[in-house]
């Protein structure tokens, strides 16, 4: 039986990892949980999975779980603080790490579970969008292997030949006679409102997307397909690609997930529901199959599949990515801190949504681009990016 540790416990990534976890109980335990602040989900989860360890970032929360735990007469281990959900990442234990942690968050505790040499089946594309090369150093050095879970790159890693498969972050496309990586994304739920009504959308409309069930920080990403910029960056260092080869496609109904061209002419394509669950029981899988609770396709039902190329004007903040991959990893840290300041502000009525590329743009125009070759440098650039930001929201603020 597997032990996994599951950090991110309770969002929509989290959620989902349970529900597969919960239908191949004689297969894999669950060990550790971790999440910033969902007492009341974390008890439940407690109740559920009998897991030995939780940790909460945010240390009152875990204080108030320690205390709701007891008064249920049951048992776990709680750990307080960022540096809690560092050590349950890095107890050794799991043989699968899923990280769900959303943003920069989750960089560290994820570099704690490579180092214990683990498969990472990883959900946070910050954590490549910051320390990419680096990052797979470290998995290189501790024997980690890295699965990804993000649906585009998990279809991509299936579409892949074994070989490639096993060795990310190293793997040689060219030697897999691959052509060109089609990164494909909806275009979320503004891709055909009119130019000019872009400046009145609201929180709660940019939160709406079309097809996926996802939290907010993403929801508002992949409306203003920053989401998919952070992945054509994530895609890079996964797939040891060049910029040239990978090309973004818009594909509105999500049914092809991601494809790959190959030197014969050939595309293969992974197609499938909308679900999380697929690419998450690909991950915990590998390399067999897993059922994942998720509904077969109709082809008989899909009236169309219909695709565009992205349009820059509507969607800069993908624009801006792409430019940040260009010029390395300094600028991708400040992309990623930038952006997470920036929709912060957004959710909270602070500043408007085409504010969020003009906070990103600004903040990479004002940072300088050292190269970084260290963790702790990353953080830093990672730390003076968020107050460059911040002050250029205070001049934006509604």
């Amino acid at each position: 039986m597997r032990q996994v540790t599951l950090l991110g416990a309770t969002g929509s990534i989290g959620t989902s990892t349970l529900d597969v976890l919960r239908r191949h109980k004689d297969e894999f335990r669950l060990h550790g949980v971790a999440c910033a602040k969902s007492v009341d989900k974390m008890l439940e989860i407690v109740k559920e999975f009998k897991v030995d360890v939780v940790a909460m970032s945010d240390e009152a929360a875990a204080e108030e779980l320690a205390l709701k735990l007891k008064a249920n007469n049951l048992f776990a281990e709680v750990l307080k603080g960022d540096s809690g959900v560092e050590q349950l990442a890095g107890d050794g234990v799991a043989d699968v790490v899923v990280g769900a942690i959303v943003g920069a968050a989750g960089l560290k505790p994820v570099l704690a579970a490579v180092k214990t040499g683990c498969v990472i089946a990883l959900a946070n594309k910050e954590a490549l969008v910051m320390s990419g090369q680096l990052f797979f150093e470290e998995v290189k050095k501790y024997g980690a292997k890295v699965l990804p879970i993000d649906s585009e790159h998990s279809a991509i890693f299936q579409c892949l030949p074994y070989e490639a498969q096993i060795d990310l972050g190293y793997c040689d496309l060219r030697k897999a006679h691959v052509n060109k990586i089609l990164l494909t994304g909806s275009g979320g739920p503004f891709r055909d409102t009119p130019l000019e009504d872009l400046k009145h959308v609201t929180a709660k409309q940019a939160i709406s997307h079309p097809v996926w069930s996802m939290g907010p920080k993403i929801s508002v990403d992949s409306a203003t397909m920053m989401n998919k910029g952070l992945e054509f960056i994530e895609a890079r260092y996964l797939f040891n690609a060049t910029d040239n080869d990978i090309q973004v496609v818009v594909h509105p109904q999500s049914v092809i997930h991601s494809m790959v061209s190959f030197i014969d002419g050939a595309i293969m394509a992974q197609l499938g529901q909308p679900d999380m669950r697929t690419p998450i029981a690909v991950a915990l899988g590998f390399s067999s199959r897993l059922e994942s609770g998720v509904n077969q396709l109709d082809f008989t039902k899909i009236s169309n599949l219909t695709f565009r190329e992205p349009d820059f004007e509507r969607y800069p903040c993908l624009r801006l990515a792409m430019q940040a991959s260009l010029s390395g990893q300094a600028a991708t840290t400040c992309l990623n801190a930038s952006n997470e300041v920036a929709v912060d502000a957004f959710l909270n009525n602070r500043i408007s949504y085409l504010d969020i590329a003009k906070v990103v743009e600004e903040t990479l125009n004002q940072m300088p681009y050292a190269t970084l070759s260290s963790i702790d440098e990353i953080l830093q650039t990672d730390a003076k990016s968020r107050e460059v930001a911040l002050k250029i929201v205070e001049t934006l603020a509604c």
